[in-house]
C-alpha cells in the first residue's frame, strides 16, 4: 500500500501504482523464495529456531556487513513510514472524514509537518516500550484491517456491478477480492483472537463515529450500492399484488400545506411529524410529506428544490422517518389528484392520505376550502386510498407529554379494521400508553344492545386487541337538557340557518341566470329534507360524542362520505356540527380492503 500512501506525489496514478504495486509483489516473492531454498541449505532446524542473527553468523567474508544492513533497512522501513503515514494522516483531515482530525490539514503542496511529528511521537512510544512481540501483532492487525477492507470494497463494487466501477485492471474478479478478505480475516484470529476482537470493534467504533460526526465525500459508498440494489430486489419480490393484512403497514402520505395558510418560512404544521409518528409502530416505517407549489413548472422549478431541502430538514428535525416531495402544479386541485396517482412505486405507494381540518375556514372566510376539502376526499376515495382528518392539530402531544384517559372509538361503519389499528399504534406511543381503548358501537334496539356488544368482544378478543366496549342504543341518541347539549342545539340552529341561506342564494342565482341549482362549478340536486336529516344525524353524533368522551385523550369516529350531489359547503358544516367542542379528532375512513385479520 506504500504507493496508495503517496498517491499525492505521483504523476500518474492509474498507472504508477498498478505497476509498482506488481513490480515490487513479484520482487519480494521471489527474493522469499530464494531466502528459503537458501537458508534450508546452510542451517539445520535447531539453528534456525534458535539464532537470531543467522544471517550475519553464516557471512562471507564479513559478518558485520549483514548487521549495518538490517540497521540501514531497519531506518529504511522507519523513513518510509515517517513518509507514507503524515501524509495518509493529512489526507484524511483534508477530506473531513473525522472531525477530530482537522487539526493535521495541509494545503495541497505542503508538507505534514504537525501529522509528521505525531507519528514520529507514536513511533518512539513504540519503541520505548522495548517489546517488538508487543508491538507486531497490533501493527499486523491493522494492516490486515486495511487489506480486508480494500478488498471487501472491490468484492462489492464488482457484484453489484455498478455503473462507476470501471477498473482498468481487466484480470479481475469478486471471488479473488472475497477469497482475499476472508484470508486476511483468518489469518488475524490465527495470530491472536484477542488482538483480532479488539481491532474489530475498534474498526466498528471509527466507522459508527464517521457515520454519525463525519462529513459525506463526494466517493460514494459501496455500501449504498448495496443497499440501492437489496431495495430494487425486494420492491421486485413484493410484486404488485395487495399484501396480506398480516404484512400490511401504513404508509401515511402527509399534505402539509393544504389550505396554504402558514407562515412562508413554515415548510410544515409543527406537529404533524407528530402524529405521523403516532401511526408507526416504534417509529418504524415510512411516511412521504408532500407540498405543492402553485405555478409554472418551468418558472418554479429552483423554488420547489429550495422548498423540498426546507421540508427534509424539518423531517430530519423531528426525527420521522420519511421522505420530502414538492410538486409544482397549475391549482392545488389538479396537483392532489397527480399525487394520489403516481406517488410511490409498487406496494411501497401511500395507503393513508393525512390532513389536517381545516379549522380556519370558516374564522378568515376561506370560500375555496369547502370545494378544496371535498374534493380530497372524493379523489381519495376514487384513488382508493384511507384518509385520516385530524382535528385539533395543534393540541396534539410530542413524544414528552403523557396522556391519560381514555382512545375512544365510534365505529359507525365498516373501515377494514384501520380505526382499530390506530389505537392500538396509538397505544405504542409514551405519550399514549397510559390510556385505555373505548370503542362505541350503534344498536338500533335496546334488545340488539346484548348481543352486539359480545359480538364485538368476541371480534376484539379474536384480533387480540384489549377494548372495552360499549353500545349506544338510538334512544339514547335524544337530545337532553344540560350545558352540552343546548351548546350542540345552538351550533346545529346556527348551521341550518347558514345553509338555508346558502341554498337561498344558489336558487337566486339559477333563477336569475336561467339555468340549473349550480355549486362548484357544476350541477347539484339538494333535497333539503336530506340536507336537515344530515344535519340532525350529524347533531346527535356529536351529542353522543361530548356526552361520553369530553375527557378523552383522543377521539376517533368514521368518516362520512360528501353526499352525492350536495354542495361542498353543506359538507363543510355537516363536518363543522360534527368536530364541534371535541378537542382531539381523528375522522378515519378506510378503503377497500382489510388492513387487520383473525387468522
Amino acid at each position: 500500500m506504500a504507493g496508495s500512501n503517496r498517491s499525492a506525489s505521483l504523476k500518474d496514478t492509474q498507472r504508477s501504482i498498478p505497476v509498482g504495486t506488481l513490480s515490487a509483489t513479484l520482487v519480494t516473492t521471489l527474493l522469499y523464495l530464494v531466502s528459503v531454498f537458501l537458508f534450508g541449505a546452510v542451517a539445520n532446524r535447531e539453528k534456525l529456531l534458535t539464532d537470531r542473527l543467522l544471517t550475519a553468523t553464516i557471512a562471507w567474508p564479513f559478518p558485520v556487513v549483514i548487521r549495518v544492513g538490517i540497521i540501514l533497512s531497519t531506518l529504511g522501513a522507519a523513513l518510509q513510514s515517517l513518509t507514507g503515514a503524515p501524509r495518509l494522516l493529512a489526507a484524511i483531515a483534508n477530506d473531513d472524514i473525522l472531525p477530530v482530525l482537522n487539526c493535521f490539514r495541509v494545503a495541497d503542496t505542503s508538507e505534514p509537518h504537525i501529522a509528521t511529528l505525531f507519528t514520529t511521537v507514536i513511533c518512539m512510544g513504540c519503541v520505548v516500550i522495548g517489546n517488538l512481540d508487543l508491538i507486531t501483532p497490533t501493527v499486523t492487525m491493522f494492516f490486515l484491517l486495511c487489506y480486508s477492507g480494500v478488498n471487501l470494497s472491490c468484492f462489492l463494487l464488482d457484484l453489484l456491478d455498478a455503473p462507476s466501477w470501471r477498473p482498468r485492471w481487466k484480470f479481475h474478479h469478486w471471488l479473488l477480492s472475497l477469497l482475499g478478505a476472508l484470508l486476511c480475516v483468518v489469518i488475524m484470529f490465527l495470530i491472536s483472537w484477542l488482538f483480532t476482537v479488539v481491532s474489530l470493534a475498534l474498526a466498528s467504533l471509527i466507522y459508527y463515529y464517521v457515520s454519525i460526526k463525519g462529513k459525506a465525500g463526494d466517493w460514494g459508498d459501496g455500501f449504498k450500492s448495496a443497499y440501492f440494489q437489496l431495495a430494487l430486489r425486494s420492491l421486485r419480490s413484493l410484486g404488485a399484488k395487495q399484501v396480506h393484512p398480516k404484512n400490511w403497514y401504513p404508509i401515511p402520505l402527509i399534505f402539509c400545506r393544504p389550505w396554504g395558510k402558514l407562515p412562508e418560512n413554515v415548510p410544515c404544521h409543527p406537529k404533524l411529524a407528530d402524529f405521523a409518528n403516532c401511526m408507526k409502530k416504534k417509529g418504524r416505517g415510512m411516511s412521504i410529506f408532500v407540498n405543492i407549489l402553485d405555478g409554472d413548472y418551468h418558472e418554479c422549478a429552483e423554488d420547489a428544490k429550495e422548498a423540498c431541502k426546507q421540508l427534509d430538514t424539518y423531517i430530519n428535525y423531528k426525527n420521522c422517518e420519511g421522505v420530502a416531495e414538492i410538486v409544482v402544479a397549475t391549482n392545488m386541485t389538479e396537483g392532489f389528484r397527480g399525487i394520489v396517482q403516481t406517488m410511490g412505486l409498487g406496494n411501497l405507494k401511500p395507503n393513508i392520505v393525512v390532513v389536517r381540518y381545516p379549522e380556519i375556514w370558516r374564522r378568515e372566510n376561506l370560500k375555496e376550502i369547502p370545494t378544496r376539502f371535498v374534493g380530497i376526499i372524493n379523489d381519495c376515495i376514487v384513488a382508493n386510498k384511507a384518509v385520516v382528518i385530524v382535528k385539533g392539530l395543534d393540541e396534539w402531544p410530542n413524544e414528552y407529554q403523557r396522556q391519560y384517559g381514555s382512545i375512544d372509538l365510534y365505529w359507525i361503519v365498516r373501515d377494514g379494521g384501520l380505526m382499530l389499528l390506530l389505537s392500538q399504534l396509538l397505544l405504542t406511543k409514551e405519550s399514549f400508553e397510559s390510556c385505555k381503548i373505548q370503542v362505541f358501537c350503534i344498536a338500533e334496539e335496546d334488545s340488539d344492545a346484548e348481543s352486539l356488544k359480545a359480538d364485538v368482544k368476541k371480534f376484539l378478543y379474536d384480533l387480540r386487541l384489549q377494548a372495552e366496549v360499549i353500545v349506544i342504543t338510538i334512544k339514547s341518541w335524544d337530545v337532553e337538557g344540560g350545558s352540552q347539549q343546548d351548546d350542540s342545539i345552538e351550533a346545529f340552529n346556527d348551521a341550518r340557518k347558514r345553509v338555508a341561506s346558502y341554498l337561498a342564494e344558489l336558487k337566486e342565482a339559477a333563477k336569475r341566470e336561467g339555468t340549473p341549482l349550480m355549486a362548484d362549478g357544476k350541477a347539484v340536486v339538494v333535497d333539503e329534507q336530506q340536507v336537515e336529516k344530515f344535519l340532525y344525524t350529524t347533531l346527535k353524533l356529536n351529542t353522543t360524542i361530548l356526552r361520553y368522551s369530553r375527557m378523552a385523550a383522543v377521539v376517533l369516529v368514521s368518516l362520512p362520505p360528501p353526499p352525492i350531489n350536495h354542495p361542498a359547503y353543506c359538507y363543510m358544516e355537516y363536518m363543522d356540527l360534527l368536530v364541534g367542542n371535541v378537542q382531539r379528532l381523528l375522522m378515519v375512513r378506510g378503503y377497500r380492503r382489510d388492513v387487520v385479520t383473525l387468522f
